[in-house]
């Protein structure tokens, strides 16, 4: 029987200011591969499985290990497994797929492990990636931008605390397009997602907006019977090769 090596990749969504623009629009992590195969293209972080890990965690420890990041949301993609996908052997990879805060995006992921080998490109306009992974990429955004229409992801991507003007432009970001903000304001406030907190923006000289939260007691996403959050390890060095 072949040998069939099992691997785990993430790919991890944030809103950052756009390079250019300044706008926040939707980002994802990459790593700048440093051995062949695809020496010096970049790919998705992630790594080997652990034969003593589940899949959930070898996908945190991965993702840590790699980035520093550690996600609110995190959530299998899919199983990518063509047999050519790699040209060193048979590889199998199970994606995951993260969403992260802006608070929990901090010095140490900012510069990365190795500033030259880990960084954050526009979702939209990556450069093209080893292995599958442009493949793997354009699946995820169309699993975020399909959930984001009908579920409470977003909140992955917000603060605890929000206007509803700050929360449009996180969808505006997921989907990549204007919403009109009387259309948006009617659905959010009607859906039952969205909690006001009571409290207003502090300052500005005109009335100040009203704060909301999102109703913890639901979940970002139904993940069904079997939905459990694997746990997010502590970081630690070397960061991994991915498959």
């Amino acid at each position: 029987m072949p040998e069939i090596g099992l691997a785990v990749s993430t790919v991890i969504f944030a809103l950052r200011p756009h390079p250019e623009t300044g706008r926040p629009v939707l980002s994802i992590p990459l790593v700048r591969r440093t051995r062949d195969p695809f020496e010096g293209r970049w790919a998705l972080p992630g790594g080997w499985v652990d034969p003593a890990e589940s899949l959930g965690t070898s996908a945190s420890r991965t993702l840590v290990e790699t980035t520093g990041v550690r996600p609110s949301y995190l959530e299998q993609l899919y199983t990518f497994g063509a047999p050519d996908r790699s040209p060193t052997g048979r590889v199998v990879s199970v994606v995951y797929w993260a969403l992260v805060r802006p608070e929990q995006i901090g010095e140490r992921t900012d510069a990365g492990f190795d500033a030259h080998n880990v960084a954050w490109f526009v979702a939209d306009a990556l450069p093209h990636l080893a292995f599958d992974h442009d493949d793997v990429v354009a699946y995820a955004l169309w699993r975020l931008r399909t959930k984001v229409e009908y579920s409470a992801i977003a909140q992955g991507l917000i603060g605890s605390t929000f206007t509803l003007s700050e929360l449009r432009q996180v969808h505006e970001a997921v989907l990549d397009r204007v919403l009109d903000p009387a259309n948006f304001r009617r659905q959010v406030e009607s859906s039952g997602t969205v909690v006001a907190t009571g409290e207003h923006v502090q300052g500005g000289r005109h009335r100040p907006p009203r704060l909301y939260r999102y109703d913890t007691s639901a979940p970002l996403a139904d993940l069904g019977p079997l939905a459990a959050d694997p746990p997010i390890p502590t970081p630690a060095d070397p960061p991994g090769e991915n498959s």
